[in-house]
């Protein structure tokens, strides 16, 4: 059975701007894709999408500063602490004229 996930309105310009800047940016928007399905590490991105893990840890404080990423963290048995990241966006949606800016997020409801 599909659910329907009602897409969120930005209403805010700045937080609109925000996230125009976002989609702009190609490693965002691939660590946003690359973490829709399940949760990642920064180094398991870092791999997959061959982006140098500095860029990754900067994205990923971009993205979660901006609400479009989920951190959950835990200590391994030698006592590290590490994290994993998701999207909590599904797609991303603009629509733009000469005056008016529209932004609208579906959110990501894949649980794991």
């Amino acid at each position: 059975m599909q659910e329907l996930v009602q897409p969120l309105k930005i209403m805010d310009d700045e937080r609109k701007q925000v996230i125009l800047e976002i989609i702009a940016d190609k490693y965002c928007k691939s660590i946003l894709h690359n973490t829709l399905e399940k949760p990642k590490s920064a180094m398991e991105i870092s791999d997959e999408k061959k982006i140098p893990i500095s860029t990754v840890y900067r994205r990923l404080q971009t993205l979660f500063d901006a609400k479009l990423l989920a951190i959950s963290g835990s200590i391994n048995q030698d006592g590290k602490k590490y994290f994993l990241y998701k999207s909590k966006v599904k797609s991303i949606s603009l629509k733009c004229d000469l005056e008016v800016t529209s932004v609208e997020l579906v959110p990501n409801t894949r649980i794991n």
